[in-house]
């Protein structure tokens, strides 16, 4: 026995290695099973968050269904056209389920697009507000706490993958869940992603609760990045300056503040004395050189406190400042990002009725966190527990603040009707205009197109009439994906037939969805006499030169050889197998099934289930 073997002995250890061998040929075992124990071997841990797994009936039902998104048409809200091109309004997306099943369809349409993820989840106070599997979690549940972490792993799991590389995740919490939180991000986004917690005092009077040492006013955001490198790279948003700009000598060119000259030898400074107007002389390290000070000197942004005496400061204006802001520091007051009673009594004002929603997020706090997550304005948002969907508000608004372009995707279920008539009324009036109780009119956010849709299922099995019912099914998931929805109704000479394909362009992109692959040659030929905006061929986004094609095949194979003349105009995806890959990483496991189900066999018309037409273009 080798001498680590025999520490190892002594001190009661056992090999992993060693054991996990013993399991792979020990029998009696199901596959399942034991993959499970080996499962549950290799992630022991001895320092971490550790809670017992707790499966969600959502879960169960993933293992045998995937979902897919349905859009309601008749709640679209489309702002009027500028066109086409760049200039055209952002479109936000509500989806109306459980933010489990929104999360795995999005893992399709939006893996690694996400720039900024805000969520405001239960906070498990045990006082009916976290919900699992149908029924409230109470203070007095054992499993509170696992129930909870179950729960929140699950979906931030997939927020990870949904983050661009230099996304950004702002979550919400109070001190019920906030330490258990904390170690649970550690783990799943790495503690070395760790940006800040954030303090927002949600209150704005003080609490006089007397049986109680310390009274609550504020809540909790921890904040994490996908990759902390590409954010540092990429640069981040600021806040306004809260410097306090005054203008005491009437200075023409405007309000100003002031920062000390004198910085300390640290800085690299020359060594030189300066006479203040009333004869002090400082002779210390100086920032800058004496040249420097000396221009500054002249054109008066250099002045001495306490009536002449004091050390120099250097004057700066609030109209060079302002648009370079400042670094948000981890205490947000009140004042400056909101409080819970005004975002009470706005969503009362845009509704019109009290008591719509408990506790709405400020639409200042909201619009404080998007701008520091980046500095870009045309990010993508989303919001997986959307609420009243303050999110998508503080977008449309500070998008027309600073002329943005940023697209916000809202998730919430239908819990008492709260997509409808809170998450969807709210941001419909504010998108078409409203009138308050107190009868002020508030214009629209006019420029704005809002979509809805619900989460749908289709089963996992792969059977050629589940497969092409997926593609089917999966088209308004594609319009998302490629941010593409002007549906035409020629594809070249041809008259679209829907049963067969459907086409988009919208003039600088184009898509399109092909059900039956018979068809493939009558495209190829039709496509070769087509000009897609060939000014720049080398496109393989469907912009500017390419089109891009979804294909139905019952593997990968996309049908290049078919379009092999023309592979310069086109760009193709086979279609289930791209959904299938990117919902495998995301899904649960599928229940083993001791029967075998028997292969259904394709009908030998491959016209049968498309209405009966005939298979071709005309």
């Amino acid at each position: 026995m080798s001498y680590p073997e025999k520490c190892a002995a002594m001190n009661g250890r056992v090999d992993k290695a060693e054991l996990i061998a013993k399991l792979q040929s020990l029998q009696g075992l199901t596959d399942g099973e034991r993959g499970e124990l080996i499962r549950l071997l290799r992630t022991h841990k001895k320092y971490g968050l550790v809670w017992e797994d707790k499966p969600e009936d959502v879960e169960e039902r993933l293992r045998d269904e995937l979902p897919v998104l349905r859009e309601v048409k008749e709640r679209a809200i489309l702002a009027p056209s500028h066109g086409g091109g760049q200039g055209d309004a952002p479109n936000h997306i509500l989806i109306e389920g459980d933010n489990l099943e929104a999360l795995t369809a999005l893992s399709y349409t939006h893996e690694g697009k996400v720039d900024v993820i805000y969520i405001d989840p239960p906070y498990n106070t045990g006082n009916k507000d976290f919900v699992y599997n149908d029924s409230f979690v109470d203070s007095e549940d054992s499993y509170r706490h696992s129930k909870w972490l179950s729960f929140m792993n699950k979906r931030l799991k997939i927020a990870k993958r949904l983050l661009s590389d230099k996304g950004v995740i702002f979550i919400s919490i109070d001190d019920n869940e906030q330490a258990q939180l904390k170690l649970l991000c550690d783990e799943v986004f790495n503690r070395s992603n760790f940006q800040g917690h954030i303090h927002w005092r949600r209150r704005h009077n003080q609490p006089n609760d007397k049986t109680k040492m310390i009274g609550l006013v504020a809540e909790h955001i921890l904040v994490y990045s996908k990759n902390a490198i590409a954010l540092k790279e990429f640069g981040v948003g600021k806040i306004p300056l809260t410097a306090n700009f005054t203008n005491p000598d009437n200075d023409p060119r405007g309000p100003w503040a002031s920062k000390p000259w004198k910085t300390g030898s640290d800085q690299g400074g020359s060594r030189y004395v300066i006479v203040s107007p009333k004869g002090d002389s400082f002779d210390e390290e100086w920032m800058g050189d004496n040249n420097t000070y000396e221009e500054l000197l002249a054109d008066k942004r250099i002045y001495f406190p306490n009536n002449g005496h004091g050390l120099p400061r250097k004057k700066y204006y609030q109209s060079e400042r302002e648009e370079e802001g400042q670094c948000a520091t981890n205490w947000w007051p009140h004042e400056q990002f909101g409080h819970n009673q005004g975002a009470n009594d706005l969503i009362t004002g845009i509704l019109g009725t009290k008591n719509m929603f408990s506790n709405p997020k400020p639409i200042e706090l909201l619009k404080g966190i998007l701008r520091i997550a980046n500095i870009s304005k045309d990010n993508t948002i989303l919001d997986f527990f959307a609420g009243s969907g303050t999110t998508l508000h503080a977008t449309m608004q500070l998008n027309a603040e600073d002329g943005g372009h940023r697209q916000c995707i809202l998730v919430t279920n239908n819990e008492n009707g709260i997509c409808e008539n809170v998450t969807y009324e709210r941001n419909k009036r504010v998108i078409n205009g409203y009138t308050t109780p107190k009868g002020v009119k508030v214009p629209g956010l006019k420029d704005n197109s809002l979509r809805y849709y619900r989460t749908d299922f289709i089963s996992r099995d792969r059977t050629q009439r589940n497969m092409r019912e997926l593609v089917s099914a999966a088209t308004d998931m594609l319009c998302i994906k490629e941010d593409l929805y002007t549906e035409q109704e020629r594809f070249g000479r041809y008259k679209v037939n829907p049963q067969l394909m459907r086409y988009f362009s919208d003039g600088r992109k184009h898509m399109l969805v092909v059900y039956r692959e018979e068809i493939v040659d009558e495209l190829a030929k039709e496509i070769a006499s087509m000009d897609f905006g060939m000014a720049a061929p080398s496109s393989s986004e469907g912009v500017g030169g390419r089109l891009k094609i979804y294909i139905f095949s019952p593997g990968r194979y996309a049908f290049d050889d078919n379009f092999f003349e023309v592979q310069d105009k086109v760009q193709l995806i086979a279609l289930p197998a791209a959904i299938y890959d990117a919902y495998q990483k995301v899904l649960p496991r599928r229940r083993e099934k001791i029967l075998p189900l028997a292969k259904e066999e394709e009908s030998k018309n491959p016209t049968e289930g498309v209405g009966g037409e005939e298979n071709h273009l005309e």
